[in-house]
């Protein structure tokens, strides 16, 4: 079987197994559209901007843990790309973007729409490859998928020069089913040795904390984690990104810890004594000064990538393999050991966690004439019963949506973590939602954030996608805002929106449904009445208190045991 290059590359998405590539064509990349369209087992899903392709496509991975795939053109096609490639790259997840290319033999030469796509994406992707070639073509693609989709996770690049697709070129097509890498073989298995001293660490502990990331959703590791932590009957925390991997309505869940986590999560993780970090790199926003993060604690840390192992955090007890490998071992060898923490300390540490719940630190005024977020966030819960993917925005709302909508299930809660992009939100929410069709999506977003891409509500029309939007609306940049108002004595410089649309006529301007509520005793009915519409796009323009902040919040530079939960006291 003989084909062209862009037949080869349609033909190795085939034999990928990938049912949706996310894309928007143009002159670099017209012979693979071409390709595209002559069959009819990839579908193709036209954007409507290239950021947005690259969004879409890491919120289908994100639900599904298979490889996103998207597909842009050269120049600018790759330049509005890489933004979503930062975004997955950030939150490792696993990603093919194929990018057009000028021809080969005017690279560097300043050709209409060139850009050096391997030189700029580079810093943000787990590897990239310019095809030169097009006898490299297929083994390159099979390169591309194993990189992304194995050890950590991450985004891979592969720019194709229009010439490589030449459809009067063609050569004999086979696609390589094993490969032999040799600067790449990431660790499956954990050093025995060291999971049996973490072992005895863990059962040695008077005061222990279980501290996961977004780590164990990507290695499929919930339920191993949920049986282990059930079985030793420790307190257990999450990062954003982690949030669903153990359920979050448990008692022994402590809620999200770090800048905005509970007073509870933060304080257990200053006093514990013995910390299990799982799948988790101790970023900035979780750890707070670096010098104050958990003082007391011996510190084990397990996770598949090598680099991330005492990096931020110097630890104690290292293991480097794939977290639900690791956590099965664990498990067993506690098991078979027949033994159990000190049940005693074990109690007396959950006595004092339950004295610090009861700060309630997520309370906040039910009685407001206006819409609270919180609110608004709760109502979503109970209307939908917790059966839910909800994709965020980013800011204010991310942050309620993450305290007030506990996930009991993983690779329900879809949001940028890392890179912290606002426009991720409604782009995403396609991925998700075309890779579940029958499942109820939501996105929740701010007045800001849901401009950024609010071209997308086109292709939620053309492909008749069912999202519900809720918008949580207080006329500002919200977190800017509230840093403005914490920080720069109220000096709120260019964070007001002064011109937002009328958003529920532009919603209907796209052939959706819009809906305001301004009422809190309104909220219900209507996210009732717009989710039961499950054939539309719903747009809630939900009026929010504009003056509500995010609370507990740990400033930049400070402890876990240095939180505001309120605007009027600082707790020490």
């Amino acid at each position: 079987m003989e084909l062209s290059g862009g037949e080869i590359v349609v033909r190795a998405l085939q034999d990928e197994g990938v049912e949706l590539v996310f894309g928007y064509p143009g002159g670099a990349v017209l012979h693979i559209y071409d390709a595209l369209f002559n069959q009819d087992k990839v579908r193709h899903i036209l954007v409507r901007h290239e950021q947005g392709a690259a969004h879409a496509a890491d919120g289908y991975a994100r639900a599904t843990g298979k490889c996103g795939v998207c597909l842009v053109t050269s120049g600018p096609g790759a330049t509005n790309a890489v933004t979503g490639i930062a975004t997955a790259y950030m939150d490792s997840i696993p990603m093919v973007i194929l990018t057009g290319q000028v021809p080969t033999p005017v690279i560097g030469s300043d050709a209409f729409q060139e850009v050096d796509t391997v030189g700029i994406t580079r810093p943000c992707v787990k590897h990239n490859f310019l095809v030169k070639d097009v006898r490299d073509l297929a083994t390159v693609i099979r390169k591309a998928f194993y990189i992304a989709t194995s050890g950590r996770p991450g985004p891979v690049v592969v720019d194709i020069p229009k010439d490589v697709t030449d459809p009067k070129v063609k050569i004999p097509y086979e696609y390589p089913r094993t490969l032999q890498m040799r600067s790449y073989n990431p660790v499956e298995k954990g050093h025995p040795g060291q999971i049996r001293r973490a072992v005895d660490a863990l059962l040695a502990a008077k005061r222990p904390m279980v501290y996961t990331g977004g780590g164990v959703v990507l290695g499929e590791a919930s339920a191993p984690l949920t049986e282990l932590v059930r079985q030793i009957g420790f307190p257990i925390t999450s990062t954003l990104m982690g949030l669903g991997a153990y359920p979050m309505s448990d008692r022994q869940f402590l809620g999200m810890l770090g800048m905005h986590g509970t007073y509870e999560a933060n304080m257990a993780m200053h006093e514990c004594d013995t910390l299990i970090a799982i799948g988790a790199r101790f970023d900035d926003r979780v750890t707070g000064k670096i010098e104050q993060f958990c003082p007391h604690a011996k510190i084990i840390h397990l996770d598949v990538d090598p680099s991330s192992i005492s990096k931020n955090v110097r630890v104690d007890i290292p293991i480097v393999g794939q977290v639900a490998n690791v956590l099965e071992e664990m498990r067993r060898l506690i098991q078979d050991a027949g033994r159990t923490p000190d049940q005693a300390a074990l109690a007396d540490w959950w006595r004092q966690i339950e004295a610090w719940r009861g700060r309630r630190c997520l309370d906040y005024d039910r009685n407001s004439p206006r819409i609270k977020p919180q609110f608004a966030v709760e109502t979503l819960y109970k209307v939908t019963n917790g059966e839910l993917y909800l994709v965020s925005d980013v800011g204010q709302h991310q942050m309620f949506a993450a305290q007030f909508y506990p996930f009991d299930k993983p690779r329900r809660w879809i949001n940028s973590g890392g890179l912290g992009t606002m426009g991720f939100g409604l782009p995403a929410a396609i991925g998700v939602q075309l890779a579940h069709p029958d499942a109820t999506v939501a996105c929740i977003s701010g007045d800001a954030s849901i401009l950024m891409c609010i071209q997308e509500l086109a292709t939620c029309k053309q492909f008749a996608l069912p999202i519900k939007v809720v918008l949580l609306n207080n006329g500002y940049m919200g977190m800017v805002r509230q840093w403005q108002e914490m920080f720069y004595e109220g000096r709120y410089s260019h964070s007001y929106v002064d011109a937002l649309p009328d958003f529920v006529k532009l919603a209907e301007s796209f052939g959706h449904v819009g809906m305001r509520v301004e009422r809190p005793e309104d909220l219900e009915g209507a996210m009732r009445e717009a989710f039961a519409m499950r054939d539309r796009l719903v747009f809630l323009d939900v009026i929010v208190d504009p003056t509500e902040n995010v609370y507990p919040m740990i400033e930049a530079g400070k402890g876990h045991h240095e939180m505001y939960l309120s605007a009027e006291r600082e707790l020490a």
